[in-house]
């Protein structure tokens, strides 16, 4: 009996640390939906604790709900098992899971990171700014951050701009100081606009509320 337990086990986590191993992917790491304290992964835990998986289903994308849902039963099934089954099990769902998230959002997947990984003040300030309510102090922080490397690459050209004309090299050190001035800055607004673009996007694609008192206004003609 205990020999089969132990055989259960060793199977079990061969066939789940495999499965991580095909669906990792190389890449950089965006915020900290890939860390054990970010918010996909405590979803991850609550909806394996309640057997849920809806829980853990509004981090994906529609088409994907299958796959965590296979991922989920899964992990269920060897969880039952208990002991170190039970750790690989919760693993691999988490590792499923942000993998997916991640995929849905254009990012790549490079593991699920320890909890405590610094992920700089923005990212803090933003889910801080969630839990109090208020967003002026992440919007003081990111935008302060955003003048100051406008101001650096603008003072770095503008010096560089004076000397371009004396040779050659001189020349060439303004245009790199120029490109990078003009690039950075160029990134910002393109950064900036892309979002506020993508949120009109989604708020003219969902359907609109109706109001029980007044009838639908007419369709907006573009």
């Amino acid at each position: 009996m205990k020999r089969n337990r132990i055989n259960q086990i060793r199977t079990a986590a061969i066939t789940l640390s495999l499965t991580a191993l095909v669906f990792a992917t190389p890449g950089r790491a965006l915020a900290h939906c890939d860390t054990m304290d970010g918010p996909v992964v405590q979803a991850a835990q609550r909806a394996l604790k309640e057997r849920n998986a809806d829980l853990v289903l509004r981090w994906v994308q529609k088409p994907a709900e299958a796959e965590i849902k296979q991922a989920f039963e899964r992990a269920l099934g060897v969880r039952e098992l208990g002991g170190k089954a039970q750790e690989l099990a919760d693993q691999y769902f988490f590792e499923t899971l942000v993998r997916v998230h991640r995929a849905g959002e254009g990012a790549t997947f490079t593991g699920v990171k320890p909890a405590g990984t610094d992920l700089g003040p923005a990212v803090e300030e933003a889910d801080r700014a969630l839990e109090s309510g208020s967003v002026e102090k992440l919007i003081t922080q990111v935008t302060s951050e955003a003048a100051a490397g406008i101001r650096r690459r603008f003072a770095d050209a503008r010096e560089k701009k004076v000397y371009a004309g004396h040779n050659v090299e001189a020349g060439r050190e303004f245009v790199a100081a120029y490109v990078e001035y003009v690039h950075y800055a160029e990134g910002l607004y393109r950064a900036a606009r892309s979002a506020t673009a993508q949120q009109a996007g989604d708020r003219e694609a969902a359907p609109a509320k109706k109001d029980s008192h007044q009838e639908a206004a007419p369709p907006h003609k573009h």
